[in-house]
């Protein structure tokens, strides 16, 4: 998407498709019926309220148990259930979610269904089936992620490719699986590149640049374009280490110097906030100075970050200099942000945009 009041765009990859979706039991969006069962409110793309009814195998999963609900995966396997009221519902729902993505500015939509089954055939035969369903729904294109390369062809033999909703993405190619870079060739897709080692994840800047820059390289080899390439450099969690920022942005700069303004920079934006509160406000922050080290998108949820929004936000209000902190490793052990989270100090959100007022109420 292209950013109001910058000469630049936004490379958006919704990351919401994906059977690893939670919604919280005791959240407002589950609830029971006057029946007495458990279920899904939504509404549909036509605005009508709905509830999508939660199947009785994912009762009794652990997940459920433990106060989680797999939204996502429950659609998934309700629209593929054949059973022709059933579909419609989960297909309503799926709809709906796709249609919240594409009004959010998304340029991709990423899907991924590994959670839908441990059996390596129903999550090839899922995916192939979710791709299909998808672009029934939209004309972005979809990014096909998967831990398994088996998983991840079922998906791009079901893609459109070509035309106007353009060539389908790989998520992701790797040193540890190299031999995607040939399906992204097969499939004349475009590709998410990450900077994983051959054995393990990288501990430093360097060696993110220099993970990223070998598969990178393989890829040119191939006759892959640059920027057909989205770069992931891997963002960890600030708080298990408060350098993990100043990788991060040291690595896009890096990368950015290296192979110049054609590839594009992206990865997933929400990893730097596991384990802290206020999720939000780290994630917000994170896209704003990103893109300033030389990121150009991220594998975001554009409902919950609409990057338009994110940066038009007040850079010398206290919860934005307080997440500057933690990211930029001045604020050891997230210790200043978690307290000024205990003491109410930094609202439910990140500070509202400049260019918006609140309404009274």
């Amino acid at each position: 998407m292209r950013l109001k009041d910058r000469d630049t765009d936004f490379i958006i990859i919704g990351e919401n498709i994906h059977t690893t979706r939670v919604l919280m039991r005791r959240g407002k969006l589950v609830t029971t019926t006057e029946a007495g069962v458990d279920a899904i409110r939504y509404r549909t793309a036509d605005g009508e309220a709905r509830l999508l009814p939660i199947s009785e195998e994912a009762l009794k999963t652990q997940d459920y148990e433990e106060g989680r609900v797999k939204h996502m995966k429950i659609a998934t396997q309700v629209a593929m259930s054949g059973n022709a009221e059933k579909s419609r519902e989960g297909m309503a729902y799926l709809r709906r979610q796709v249609q919240r993505q594409e009004e959010a500015g998304a340029d991709f939509l990423d899907l991924n269904v590994d959670e839908i089954s441990i059996k390596l055939d129903e999550q090839k035969e899922a995916i192939a089936w979710l791709v299909d369903a998808v672009q029934g729904m939209t004309d972005l294109p979809v990014s096909v992620d998967s831990s398994n390369s088996e998983v991840i062809e079922s998906g791009l033999e079901a893609t459109d490719r070509g035309g106007t909703r353009g060539n389908p993405m790989l998520n992701s190619a790797s040193l540890e699986r190299i031999e995607a870079l040939d399906m992204v060739v097969e499939y004349n897709a475009r590709v998410v590149v990450t900077a994983s080692g051959e054995s393990g994840m990288p501990q430093t800047a360097e060696e993110r640049v220099t993970n990223a820059s070998r598969v990178i390289d393989t890829a040119l080899e191939k006759g892959i374009p640059a920027g057909d390439m989205f770069v992931d450099p891997l963002y960890f969690p600030v708080s298990v280490d408060s350098s993990f920022g100043l990788h991060a942005f040291e690595s896009i700069r890096q990368i950015r110097a290296k192979y110049g303004p054609d590839i594009h920079i992206s990865g997933g934006m929400s990893n730097l906030s596991f384990g802290i509160p206020a999720r939000k406000m780290i994630n917000d922050v994170f896209m704003i100075l990103a893109v300033e080290a030389g990121a150009d998108g991220g594998i975001i949820d554009p409902v919950s970050s609409r990057p338009d929004e994110v940066f038009s936000l007040d850079r010398e209000s206290l919860p934005y200099r307080l997440a500057e902190d933690v990211l930029m490793g001045r604020d050891e052990h997230c210790a200043k942000y978690i307290g000024a989270w205990r003491n109410g100090e930094l609202g439910d959100s990140l500070p509202q945009p400049r260019a918006r007022k609140r309404k009274k109420v």
